[in-house]
Parts: C-alpha cells; sequence; structure tokens
C-alpha cells in the first residue's frame, strides 16, 4: 500500500514538473498553489523553480502568481476547517497522517496562532494542516490573511529569486535553505510550546 502512494505521488509530482513546461504552466502554477494549501500534496515549489530557470527576467511574476494562488487556497482551507471539518476536513488530515500535529496546532493557537501561520506558510512544515486548524478553532481572518501571505510571500520570493540569481545551483541552495527554514521553525514552535506551558 505504501509502495502504491508513493508511486501515485511520484507520478503526481512528475505530471506537476511537466505543467512548469507547458504555455499555460501560469494558470497551472496558480491552481497548483490554490490546492496545495488545502489538500493538494505537491507544492508549487516544484513549478516555481523550472518556470524561473526558463524565464529569469520573470521570477516576481511567477513569485507574485504562487502567492495569490496559495494565500487564496489558504482560505479554502480556512473555511474546511470551519464549515467542512466533520464532511472531509477531518479525512484530509487522516490522509496525511497530520492529525497528530493538527492536535498540536490546535493547543498552542491561544498563544501563536499567527506566528505559527506564518512558520508554516514559511517553512516546509504542513500547512494545509494550520489552514484547516485555523478554521477549526476560528482565528481572526485578518491575522490569518496576513500572516499567511507574509510566510507565502517570503517563501516564494526566496524560492524563485534564488535560480534567477545563481541558475542551476539554485536547486542546491533551495535544499539547503528548506532544511534551515525546517528546523528553525520547528524550534520556533517549541519555544512557543514551551512559553504556552509556563504562562
Amino acid at each position: 500500500m505504501v509502495d502504491a502512494i508513493t508511486a501515485a505521488l511520484g507520478r503526481l509530482y512528475a505530471w506537476v514538473l511537466r505543467l512548469a513546461g507547458h504555455r499555460h504552466a501560469e494558470p497551472a502554477l496558480a491552481a497548483v498553489a490554490f490546492t496545495e494549501s488545502s489538500f493538494f500534496p505537491v507544492p508549487p515549489d516544484a513549478m516555481i523553480v523550472p518556470m524561473v530557470l526558463a524565464r529569469r527576467a520573470r521570477w516576481a511574476r511567477i513569485a507574485l502568481i504562487a502567492l495569490a494562488g496559495s494565500v487564496a487556497g489558504g482560505f479554502l482551507g480556512y473555511a474546511i476547517g470551519s464549515l467542512l471539518w466533520d464532511a472531509i476536513g477531518e479525512a484530509i488530515l487522516a490522509f496525511y497522517r497530520l492529525g497528530d500535529a493538527f492536535a498540536e496546532f490546535q493547543a498552542w493557537y491561544a498563544d501563536g496562532g499567527a506566528l505559527i501561520v506564518f512558520l508554516a506558510a514559511f517553512t516546509p512544515l504542513p500547512y494545509k494542516a494550520v489552514t484547516i486548524a485555523s478554521g477549526v478553532v476560528g482565528m481572526d481572518l485578518w491575522a490569518f490573511g496576513l500572516a499567511s501571505a507574509a510566510g507565502r510571500g517570503l517563501r516564494f520570493v526566496v524560492v524563485a529569486a534564488l535560480p534567477a540569481f545563481f541558475g542551476a545551483q539554485a536547486e542546491t541552495l533551495i535544499r539547503r535553505h528548506a532544511r534551515l527554514a525546517t528546523w528553525t521553525g520547528l524550534a520556533l514552535l517549541a519555544a512557543v510550546a514551551l512559553g504556552a506551558a509556563l504562562i
């Protein structure tokens, strides 16, 4: 079963990469960014790098397209958590095995909701779990939107700027950035949790 899922995800990832070279790559990027924020498994980063390498001068436009699609999709995730948790929200998180992460996010939201959204939006932490959790707990929509825009904006600018200025070497830089961002995000989340426990 695990092998079948892995193979299916590999085919899906390859399909997304092919979309990056399509003549309608920009609308496809917006769609991938939109759906990834709530249920789609492949991040828009997979399209951003080859799209920028093909047309480096358009890196800022490509980052903006990914940002707009992702933030809009984040609101879909919020709506799923707020209005459709029992119908589909719980099933989405179960499919990605994010139930434990969701429970932790819920516990920390009262003290650091905006920070959690920002970190999940910027790092490879599970952003879709956070968008859904934000809807479940009823996080303030303005705070949610601003934190999502800040985190996703910073992430996509970095991912688009690196290949624009460093070319094919950017893939290595992005991998390093992803690891550093993940560990930094986890450390800050741990600090939020510790602070909440001590209050």
